[in-house]
């Protein structure tokens, strides 16, 4: 297993949510105000400000199937981008709330 790979998974799984995200990206953006709104604590990683940020992206495709981001997790299960975000938005303070993020 790649580096990437262990520390993409290693970062899922010690924290309740995490967004992996890009600073440049309206639609991570979108997502972490709505976590905002909602008092989350979260865990955002901006992979363009790191080094590994491309090795990352490419272990998170491996890891869920996706590519893109924002490439979000509650509870170590893969939720997917800022529009499956927003569409679970009624039940998010409930996935928060049991992630241990409210």
């Amino acid at each position: 297993m790649s580096s990437a790979k262990v520390k993409a998974q290693q970062i899922i799984d010690e924290n309740g949510v995490v967004v992996f995200s890009k600073s440049y990206c309206p639609y991570c953006k979108a997502s972490k105000n709505l976590l905002n709104d909602l008092g989350a604590k979260y865990y955002a990683l901006e992979l363009d400000d790191i080094e590994d940020g491309d090795a990352l992206q490419n272990a998170l495709q491996q890891i869920s199937g996706q590519r893109t981001v924002p490439n979000i997790y509650i509870a170590q299960k893969h939720i997917g981008g800022n529009s499956d975000l927003q569409g679970i938005k009624g039940e998010l303070p409930k996935l928060l709330k049991d992630a241990g993020a409210l």
